[in-house]
């Protein structure tokens, strides 16, 4: 049996098993249960969730325009920002978001000059930048409120902690590197160019940042049903996203619900998942869309203009040559 077979096998079975727990922690409630808890949540929280989410996409803009200047090209941060939220707002919500976001990000920045390679060594540069940010706010989440982590995991609390550690110390050894290290970094086939340290900087600080806000975001809408502290937010938070990450399951679903469920028992937690997918993944992917539609007509029309321009100009010269 093939790997890629045994990959899809695995994906399949990531999908089937979110499915599954998504079933289990929703058939304790009534369909009204959840709607009555939904409307309970205040608007002021609501706009602050949306307002955080809209701060953790900034971020991810971020990613991108960073992304850029580490191939070695330029482009207007306005470009970066385009290709960047139309991409994730369709890749959040379809999976493997790597693939599905690194399509539409393609389709961008052929257009403006990069090639393939580039696009590519972008999109890697965005999931180290991912892994870095997991890291750092994870680390310092576990290392703060290991007990939450532990309760999750069933882990002891000598081995969060350790985890911890190791999560912090993985960015620290990646500025070192980025510092002093210019040759590629490679595992078999896998090949990493390091970034210079300004930009390897920047990357843990946006990477966390962004992660912050998505915490952020969710603790609003658990925060309007009970006192629920920022870092054991931040806790599941963070293992709810590896766990998304790992299984490639769209929107992490059914693992984000399963996870805050340790915090928020009952139809409520049901209803700020809810919310939250509404603010971080729909809202974005109902702007995303019609986005990349827009785009691709305004940029084909241009494309086009430009090849029935390009393709005037030879023939002017050739009916005015004297040859």
């Amino acid at each position: 049996m093939s790997l890629r077979i045994i990959f899809r096998l695995v994906a399949v079975a990531a999908v089937l098993f979110a499915l599954y727990l998504l079933f289990q922690t929703l058939r304790q409630y009534t369909l009204d249960e959840i709607l009555t808890a939904l409307r309970a949540i205040p608007v002021s929280h609501l706009l602050l969730g949306l307002a955080f989410a809209a701060a953790s996409y900034a971020c991810l803009s971020c990613f991108d325009a960073l992304g850029v200047r580490y191939t070695g090209k330029r482009l207007p941060f306005h470009k970066t920002a385009l290709a960047s939220f139309v991409s994730l707002s369709i890749g959040h919500n379809v999976g493997v978001a790597a693939l599905s976001s690194g399509a539409v990000r393609y389709r961008y920045y052929a257009r403006w000059g990069l090639t393939a390679e580039d696009v590519a060594k972008i999109v890697l540069f965005c999931g180290v930048t991912v892994a870095l940010g997991l890291m750092t706010l994870g680390g310092a989440s576990l290392l703060l409120r290991p007990q939450d982590a532990a309760d999750m995991t069933g882990l002891s609390r000598s081995a969060v902690f350790a985890i911890g550690i190791a999560s912090l110390i993985a960015p620290v050894i990646y500025l070192v590197l980025s510092a002093f290290v210019r040759k590629p970094l490679t595992i078999r086939d896998w090949s990493f160019d390091l970034p210079k340290l300004p930009i390897a900087a920047a990357q843990i600080v946006v990477g966390t940042l962004n992660f912050a806000f998505v915490a952020a975001s969710l603790h609003q809408m658990l925060s309007a049903f009970a006192e629920a502290g920022y870092l054991k937010v931040a806790s599941v938070s963070i293992i709810a996203n590896v766990a998304a990450i790992i299984s490639h399951v769209p929107g992490g679903i059914g693992v984000l619900e399963a996870t805050v469920a340790h915090i928020l028992p009952g139809a409520e937690s049901v209803a700020a998942v809810i919310a939250f997918r509404v603010i971080y993944y729909f809202i974005p992917l109902a702007i995303g869309l019609p986005t990349l539609l827009i785009s691709e007509i305004v940029m084909k029309d241009k494309t086009l203009e430009g090849t029935s321009s390009r393709g005037d100009e030879p023939q002017g010269r050739h009916a005015g040559s004297p040859a």
